[in-house]
C-alpha cells in the first residue's frame, strides 16, 4: 500500500510511542486520524490537540467507518470490540509493524534495532540529521528532549525507524542502512529461547536493501552470522572497530571525545548528555552522518545541542546539593550501564536507585541478572512488578531478585512508601529506573526533592 495515497487512518492504540509516530506522520500528510486508546495521557492529549480525533471507550458507534485503513498495536486484546468490528467488515487491518514496511520499502531507510540503546541511537540520528540540515522523517520509540515529539518530518525522502524486537515486528523492515546494537536474551515469551531471538537478529541483517550497510557493535555475540551486503563495527574505545571514540574526558556530567572512522576523525565533539554508553551511543549515531555524507563540522557543532531522550539517563535535577535521575532500564544489562554510569559521573554521591521490574516473565527469566545489576549501587529499592500485558505468575514478585541479591541494603516498597521514603531519607544521588508506570511518580518525587 502507498502511504502517500491514504486519506483516512483509523488506530486501534492510537496513544502507544510508536503509533503515535505514526499517526503524526499521517496528520502531517494531510490525512484524517482517528483512533482508541485505553487510557488518557500526556501524549493522547497532545494528539487530540494535533486535530486528531481520540477517544477511550471500546465502542463501535464511536469509530471512524469511512477510514481507508485501520493500522492496530499487538498490545491490543483480541476482544477488542472496534478492532473486531473492521475485521468482520473486512476493512484494510494492518500492524503497526507492516505500515513501518512500507515506509522503509519507499524511502532511504536507516533503522536501528537492538536490546539496548535503539532509542537514543535513533534519535541521535534523526536529531543530527535535522539538525545539520540533511533532513529526515523520524520514527521514534521515545520523547526527543530537545522537540518534545517522536516523530518530525522532512523533503527529503530518508526515513529513521525504530526497529523493535517485540513481536517479531523489525523483520519486516527493509533498511538501506541497518544498526545492529545488542542481542542480549529478552522477550523469551515471544521467542521462547535465547537462541530464537539470536535467529531473529541474524534474519533482520539479511533484509538489508542490495547495497546497503550493516552497522553494528564491535565484538557482538554471533557476528559472523550476519549477513549484512557490506558491514562497519563500531566500538566506544576499542580501536579494532570500524568507527571508535577516543580522548574521552567527563565535563559537567556530559563528555568531549573524539571519534575515528578509518579516513575520517572529528575532534572535540561535546555530548551534554550522562552515560558512558551514550558516547558509545553517540560514535554510532556519528558514524550514520558520516556514511551519508554530512560534513564533520556540522555534526560537531549539532551534537552540543542534544538533550537526549526522556527517560533515558534523563536528568531531573542535577546541582550541587542532589542530581536525580530518571531511566527506562527494564533490562540487567540496561540498569548496569545505568548505575555504573551514575557513580563514574558522581563518585562522591551515594547511588540509590528505585527499581520497578516490568513483566513477570521477564522477571523469571531475568531474576538472577537483575540481582547482579542492582548490587552494583549503594541501596536498592523495589516496586512490585509492572504486568503491562501479563497475568500474575505463581512465585513470580520481586521478592524473587531480592533473594539473589548480595548487596544487604535492599528494601520491597509500595508506591506511597517509595514517596515517604524520598521524604524522609538523606540523599544526594537518586535513580527511578523500569518501564512501567514508574514514571508517573517522578514528578512528585523531583518536586519533594527540590523542598528538601
Amino acid at each position: 500500500m502507498n502511504v502517500r495515497d491514504i486519506n483516512r487512518v483509523y488506530f486501534a492504540g492510537i496513544g502507544g510511542i510508536g503509533m503515535s509516530a505514526l499517526a503524526r506522520f499521517f496528520r502531517e500528510q494531510g490525512a484524517v486520524v482517528s483512533g482508541y486508546d485505553k487510557t488518557e495521557t500526556d501524549l493522547t492529549r497532545q494528539l487530540a490537540a494535533e486535530g486528531m480525533a481520540v477517544h477511550y471507550t471500546d465502542d463501535v458507534q464511536l469509530l471512524d467507518k469511512e477510514t481507508q485503513l485501520v493500522i492496530y498495536t499487538p498490545a491490543i486484546p483480541k476482544d477488542h470490540t472496534e478492532l473486531n468490528w473492521y475485521n468482520d467488515n473486512h476493512y484494510p487491518v494492518y500492524k503497526r509493524s507492516d505500515v513501518l514496511q512500507w515506509i522503509t520499502q519507499a524511502m532511504h531507510a536507516v533503522t536501528v534495532a537492538g536490546t539496548h540503546g535503539k532509542t537514543t541511537i535513533s534519535t541521535m540520528i534523526a536529531y543530527l540529521l535535522r539538525e545539520t540540515g540533511y533532513g529526515c522523517n523520524a520514527f521514534l520509540g521515545g520523547i526527543s528532549v530537545n522537540y518534545d515529539c517522536n516523530y518530525w518530518s522532512s523533503k527529503n525522502d530518508t526515513a529513521v525507524v525504530e526497529a523493535d524486537e517485540y513481536d517479531r515486528s523489525f523483520l519486516k523492515l527493509h533498511p538501506d542502512i541497518a544498526v545492529l546494537t545488542a542481542i542480549d536474551p529478552d522477550h523469551l515469551d515471544i521467542y521462547g529461547t535465547a537462541l530464537e531471538m539470536e535467529a531473529a537478529f541474524i534474519q533482520y541483517t539479511k533484509n538489508i536493501k542490495i547495497g546497503g550497510t550493516l552497522l553494528v557493535k564491535h565484538g557482538l555475540h554471533r557476528a559472523g552470522d550476519l549477513k549484512g551486503p557490506q558491514t562497519v563495527t563500531y566500538s566506544l574505545q576499542n580501536d579494532a572497530a570500524d568507527v571508535y571514540a577516543a580522548q574521552i574526558t567527563q565535563k559537567d556530567g556530559g563528555y568531549i571525545f573524539d571519534v575515528t572512522g578509518g579516513d575520517w576523525h572529528i575532534e572535540g565533539l561535546h555530548l551534554q548528555v550522562g552515560g558512558m554508553h551514550n558516547v558509545e551511543n553517540a560514535v554510532a549515531a556519528i558514524a550514520i552522518t558520516q556514511m551519508l555524507g554530512i560534513a564533520p563540522e556540522k555534526v560537531k557543532a549539532a551534537l552540543t545541542g542534544f538533550k537526549g531522550v526522556k527517560r533515558r539517563f534523563e536528568y531531573l535535577i542535577k546541582n550541587e546539593r542532589v542530581v536525580y535521575v530518571d531511566d527506562y532500564a527494564h533490562h540487567p544489562e540496561e540498569l548496569a550501564a545505568l548505575i555504573k554510569s551514575a557513580k563514574h559521573l558522581f563518585p562522591g554521591r551515594r547511588c540509590v536507585i528505585c527499581f520497578q521490574p516490568h513483566l513477570f516473565s521477564r522477571t523469571r527469566d531475568l531474576a538472577d541478572g537483575f540481582a547482579h545489576s542492582l548490587d552494583m549501587a549503594d541501596e536498592v529499592i523495589l516496586l512490585d512488578i509492572y504486568p503491562a500485558r501479563e497475568l500474575p505468575m505463581e512465585g513470580v514478585t520481586s521478592q524473587m531478585i531480592a533473594d539473589r541479591m548480595a548487596n544487604p541494603a535492599h528494601t520491597i516498597m509500595s508506591k506511597d512508601g517509595l514517596l515517604e521514603y524520598v521524604r524522609k531519607a538523606p540523599l544526594d544521588m537518586f535513580i527511578t529506573a523500569g518501564a512501567g508506570d514508574i514514571d508517573k511518580l517522578t514528578g512528585t518525587i523531583k518536586e519533594i526533592l527540590l523542598k528538601k
